[in-house]
């Protein structure tokens, strides 16, 4: 993983280093400005913004660049210049843009660099106003060219290393609870579900990778063909978090069935690391990009187990784990694919195989 982040790193800093230079340049040669600040500055400000937010985060900067101007311009004129006068323009410039904009700190930060700048240089520096804005503009444009057209991220990348810690946590937890259940250790399942809880911050790391990739799938060309694949991740992922929540039920079942002392057939832990097969082989399938027939058996073979527990005789929280483990299945089935109704069935006419082979 620590390698993965070293290469998205890697690639963040080249297309940073290349955005300043192309806006240097073209603030120096083409705009004639001989100390070019503005338009590197906007450029990198664009590249190192939060991956998927890149656009709106340009806009950002660019409406607050045009916020500080307007409202130092204001107060300079009525106030003059001077040390009070300064601070006062750089606390309304930010005031103004958190009361329109709340916390967007693309905007605050260049609502008040700008006017830093603008009340600083006024006095000794006449017409920075216009040289402003446009630099910003064009280090702003750079910057998503750069991101677009000339290095952009392999999104499925992004998405592979954001989702490799949810799959593997689902998977090894889920084979926790199997292991606990075959054990009748109902501490281990505790432990198990609370792993599972603490999934948050991994999920909310997916969601901005999807954010991200989104982003390249539309903005760049040479990524363009990828976005298909993208929008299967983005269902495929809707689907897995639920399954997580089923799997929190299903850790949580088991343990009341343990504390309880209920009867565990040998089938229901067979079932529960059946489960984390399947969700270890959509990862793999999905990756490589083939047909999840490997995860779709896998699946099927949970849901055979649990039916053949069900006939074997559980009791109250059994059933439960039971019924979580099939909604589980039934939302497996649907990220690889499957429609509601089709997954369904699958589940129902398995589980009752899976019955009948006991009867």
């Amino acid at each position: 993983m620590r390698l993965s982040q070293l290469e998205a790193a890697l690639v963040i800093s080249a297309q940073a280093g290349l955005a300043a230079a192309l806006a240097w340049r073209i603030g120096h040669d083409v705009l004639g400005n001989p100390a070019p600040v503005f338009a590197p500055s906007a450029a990198v400000g664009t590249i190192v913004a939060a991956l998927g937010q890149r656009a709106h985060r340009t806009v950002e900067l660019l409406l607050g660049v045009g916020l500080g101007i307007a409202s130092t311009d204001f107060l300079l004129t009525l106030l003059g210049t001077g040390f009070w006068q300064t601070g006062f323009v750089v606390g309304f410039a930010i005031l103004a843009t958190l009361v329109l904009f709340g916390r967007s700190g693309a905007a605050v930060g260049q609502a008040g660099g700008t006017a830093v700048l603008l009340a600083t240089l006024a006095p000794a520096q006449k017409d920075l106003e216009w040289p402003r804005i446009v630099e910003a503009t064009v280090g702003g444009v750079v910057g998503l060219a750069v991101v677009a057209l000339l290095l952009p991220l392999n999104p499925m990348r992004i998405l592979d290393r954001d989702a490799a810690p949810i799959f593997g946590c689902l998977a090894g937890q889920l084979r926790e609870v199997s292991a606990a259940l075959t054990t009748s250790d109902q501490q281990r399942a505790i432990r198990a579900l609370t792993a599972l809880r603490d999934m948050g911050p991994d999920l909310d790391r997916l969601h901005q990778a999807l954010s991200g990739a989104e982003e390249v799938v539309s903005l760049a060309p040479a990524r363009w063909l990828r976005r298909q694949d993208v929008e299967r991740f983005a269902r495929a992922t809707e689907h897995v978090e639920r399954v997580i929540e089923h799997s929190r039920g299903v850790a949580r079942r088991s343990a009341m069935a343990l504390q309880y002392h209920e009867p565990i057939p040998p089938e229901l832990a067979t079932s529960v690391g059946h489960l984390a097969d399947a969700v270890e082989l959509l990862r793999r399938e999905h990756r490589a990009g083939r047909p999840t027939e490997k995860t779709r058996q896998a699946v099927c073979e949970a849901v055979y187990q649990a039916g053949r527990a069900r006939a074997r005789g559980v009791d109250e929280f059994g059933e439960a784990v039971v019924t979580q483990l099939r909604t589980a299945a039934s939302d497996l089935l649907r990220a690889t694919g499957c429609d509601p109704t089709s997954a369904n069935e699958e589940v129902r006419n398995t589980a009752q195989r899976g019955a009948d082979s006991v009867r």
